[in-house]
């Protein structure tokens, strides 16, 4: 039940209400300022900046191909894979974001691995492989 959500009782929203209305009093501009922060907004704008990026890197790219210098082809290369990277995590965080617009995703969780878990990385089971070897060995 990981990530699943209780709703607040009566009198825990009256509360709630109550502390919005006293920091609404207080600070005005933090208030304004936090009601204006839309997470799907800022990850489309980022995912429409990298967009633009990766047309910059294929220009760059192209540049490096007409004028024999493979350093700007390389450079162009670079600013492509950066800028897909980055519109792919944005587009993954517009998708996640779900209902709650205003608060930003929670982090993963690291699940903890069991020894018969095969779902480590490659580096890892090649270690593991090679320490049972040598111990079958001894």
């Amino acid at each position: 039940m990981e990530g699943s959500t209780v709703p607040l009782s009566e009198e825990e929203q009256r509360q709630f209400e109550q502390l919005e209305r006293a920091l609404a009093a207080e600070d005005p501009k933090f208030v304004s300022a936090m009601r204006g922060t839309n997470v799907r907004l800022y990850y489309r704008r980022r995912a429409v900046l990298a967009g633009v990026g990766f047309v910059l890197g294929i220009a760059v790219l192209m540049t490096g191909a007409i004028i024999p210098n493979t350093i700007i082809g390389v450079i162009g290369f670079v600013m492509m894979v950066a800028c897909l990277y980055i519109a792919a995590l944005s587009m993954k965080r517009i998708s996640n974001a779900g209902e709650s617009d205003d608060i930003p995703p929670p982090p993963p969780t690291k699940r903890h691995r069991t020894k018969h878990d095969s779902s480590g990385s490659f580096m890892e089971r090649m270690e593991d492989r090679w320490r049972r070897r040598r111990e079958e060995d001894l």
